[in-house]
């Protein structure tokens, strides 16, 4: 396995940024970096975090994680646990944080361990307390056959794996020592800092301020999230007021189960801590105004982030008119109970401890079964109406979208397929893994159909949509047997709805197998007798464009360049016409493999960057591999070997996202290998082992960013 040192180390990752300053904790930060020190041996490989919630546990574990990041040349990579409600999928979560847009049916943990087999890297496993026997199945699966991989671990409980370095997490101290002359404690610094940003700062030398705040303080147990809570409401009060308020003791929730009950850091426990953070909460709602606990309440069935327009389409209703979320909504951020996503702007999210406490209230107000149905109906006319305008100009919108929306889909897909009604759940599982499968999601397409389809749902769009979707996923996966099978269920799908664009969309399936697997003349005549009907908008037209995509990948794999030339510029001329770029980018790739072949390289070149551009834009990893390829072997042809060597690299990590480098088709394979010896001809051993490794530490940005720069060849 050739050396993954990267050239510039602490660039990879998804750690995101900070949003509030770092406040104390010092010691346990210095205890965690010498813990996460890969140069200190065994210890430390798998460290856990553990604290009742509220505690602080994900600000310190990522400050942790952030000051050691140059120490991991493959990234410190973050897994947000807490969107995840169906065991079995931590995995999977694993997976889509390191981009591993895997096309293969091989085990998950398969492919994470061999793709981070002689890396070095860290990631963060946070909110496990849910998922406890899935977290410990995953780290130990990868610590075992990963040497280089630590884990860092932040749980309301441990992993009890051997050799797992647990940090117990106390509140922030309230005093500074046992002088009382001493300086205040972390917990007043941090309080202050918040009250200072909700517009009322202590002053240094307002000793009954600062005495009045350690007060506060002492009340809430130095509880960061309930300090933090508290501090926002002096927005709206005087700090004598919110102490005089937090004197009082306000009705907390009936004593029945609920998921706070996890906030424990011992099962079965509710300490004194516990029920701080859980009474401190209640005071928030409590200064809620009456609408204010409602749509708090309403937006704990969002999972993993909403935004305001999907907030009205969810949450308003009786009390709640759509012309008042939005005030509503700035109201509840400005008191800190909803937070400004860091990443994405105009989007917003919940803490785990907040949202489970609206969770509460929506049960006990007897709205959650409701509340959740209309959250399962907007993301199923959400992903209707993105797959029927995916063949447009809004392709690339409604991809970021999918992005951004995906625990979402995930939840509402989760909520169909358990609810009685199949036609409803597969028609939703057809539309959200059509987009699923455009946009990498390989994985999660491939279980949700597989679970809708496998109840046979009665015939429909729904049905056929699916069966492409799942056939349309075998293919990319190179599951080419598997294909074959989809294919025919599909034809036979669409012949007994009598859909015609449904019948040529089978057709991809089955071509598009038979190309793969080196029978391309068999592929061509199944694809050529397709009729070419007027493209659509939606999901079908996609198909349609996809199954001469396919006829033309056939022409070129048999070396008919000039048919398979002429097929594709048909495509990319009707990709632009709709506006889309999802198959325009392969028609680019196409055309500049027959380019390639005719000996005009500057056209080769300029047409494999125009193609990763458009993968890049789409997040299609195997897209954008395959054009890598192919602007190696341009890229040869000038001159500039040494560049070439670094394309092939870059190319061998994206193929690495993907599972099966060049989806296990036997005639992309040769071409890639014949490029590789070529290069290494012109190079020798020694020096083309030295490019291919720079290009293979190269992350997927970087590399997508040397492929399509020009500083030199063509």
């Amino acid at each position: 396995m050739p050396d993954t040192t990267h050239p510039n180390p602490g660039n990879l990752g998804n750690l995101p940024p900070e949003t509030h300053s770092f406040v104390g904790r010092r010691a346990e930060l210095a205890l965690l970096r010498a813990l996460l020190d890969p140069g200190g041996g065994p210890a430390g490989r798998l460290v856990s975090v553990v604290g009742v919630g509220g505690v602080g546990k994900t600000r310190l574990a990522l400050r942790a994680a952030a000051e050691v990041r140059e120490a991991y040349p493959d990234g410190v990579w973050l897994t947000e646990l807490s969107p995840l409600h169906t065991p079995g999928l931590v995995d999977l979560a694993v997976m889509e944080t390191l981009r591993l847009a895997d096309q293969s049916t091989r085990p998950v943990i398969d492919v994470i361990a061999e793709w981070a087999r002689g890396k070095r890297l860290l990631i963060v496993l946070d909110s496990c307390e849910h998922l406890l026997a899935d977290c410990a199945k995953v780290a130990a699966a990868l610590l075992s056959r990963a040497p280089g991989l630590r884990i860092l671990v932040t749980s309301r409980e441990r992993l009890a794996l051997p050799g797992e370095e647990v940090l117990h997490l106390e509140p922030l101290p309230v005093d500074g020592g046992a002088d009382a002359s001493a300086p205040a404690g972390d917990a007043v610094a941090l309080f202050a800092e918040r009250a200072a940003d909700a517009g009322r700062p202590l002053g240094d030398d307002d000793m009954a301020g600062r005495a009045i705040a350690a007060a506060v303080c002492r009340r809430l147990d130095g509880i960061p999230l309930a300090l933090e809570l508290a501090a926002a409401r002096l927005a709206d009060l005087t700090l004598d007021q919110l102490h005089a308020r937090l004197g009082e003791r306000l009705p907390s929730l009936p004593d029945v189960p609920s998921p706070l009950d996890l906030l424990s850091s011992e099962p079965g426990e509710r300490p004194p801590r516990h029920q701080t953070l859980r009474t401190a909460i209640g005071w928030s709602h409590e200064l809620c105004a009456p609408l204010e606990r409602l749509l708090w309440a309403r937006l704990s069935v969002f999972t993993g982030g909403f935004c305001a327009e999907t907030v009205q389409q969810v949450c308003a209703g009786g009390p709640l008119a759509p012309e008042r979320i939005a005030g509503l909504l700035a109201r509840l951020v400005a008191q800190s109970i909803v937070l400004p996503d860091p990443v994405i702007s105009a989007r917003y999210r919940m803490l785990d401890t907040v949202r489970e406490y609206g969770t509460d209230w929506l049960h006990a107000l007897g709205e959650e079964r409701a509340v959740r149905r209309r959250h399962r109906e907007h993301y199923a006319r959400l992903a209707h109406r993105g797959c029927a305008e995916w063949n447009t100009g809004r392709q690339v919108a409604w991809c970021e979208r999918v992005l951004s929306e995906h625990a979402n889909f995930r939840a509402a897909v989760e909520s169909a397929l358990a609810e009685p009604d199949r036609t409803a759940a597969v028609e939703m599982a057809g539309h959200v893994g059509f987009l699923w499968r455009h946009c990498g999601y390989l994985r999660e397409a491939q279980a949700c159909l597989d679970q809708a389809l496998a109840a046979d749902p009665p015939p429909g769009h729904g049905r056929t949509l699916a069966l492409w979707s799942r056939g349309a996923v075998a293919i990319l996966q190179g599951d080419q047997e598997a294909a074959a099978n989809w294919a025919i269920r599909c034809a036979d799908a669409a012949r007994d709805q009598g859909s015609p664009v449904a019948m040529v969309a089978a057709v991809y399936v089955r071509g598009g197998q038979l190309a793969l697997t080196g029978r391309q003349a068999e592929a061509i005549d199944v694809l050529a007798a397709a009729p070419q009907l007027p493209v659509q908008d939606d999901a079908f037209g996609a198909a349609q464009l996809q199954v001469r995509l396919a006829l033309s990948l056939a022409h070129v794999l048999r070396g008919e360049y000039e048919r398979g030339r002429e097929v594709a510029d048909e495509v990319r001329t009707a990709s632009r016409k709709q506006g889309e770029y999802w198959c325009g980018a392969f028609a680019d790739y196409l055309i500049a493999q027959a380019d390639l072949a005719h000996g005009d390289t500057p056209a080769a070149v300029g047409g494999a960057r125009t193609s990763i551009a458009g993968h890049a834009l789409l997040h299609n990893t195997v897209g954008a591999a395959m054009s890598l390829d192919l602007l190696a072997a341009a890229i040869v042809t000038t001159g500039d070997a040494h560049r070439a060597a670094r394309l092939l690299g870059i190319g061998t990590r994206l193929w690495e996202l993907t599972g099966r480098a060049q989806m296990d088709s036997p005639d992309l394979i040769a071409t890639r290998r014949t490029c590789e010896l070529r290069v290494r001809e012109r190079l020798g051993d020694d020096a083309y082992e030295t490019g291919y490794r720079e290009g293979l530490a190269m992350s997927y940005d970087e590399g997508i960013a040397y492929a399509s720069s020009r500083s030199s060849g063509q």
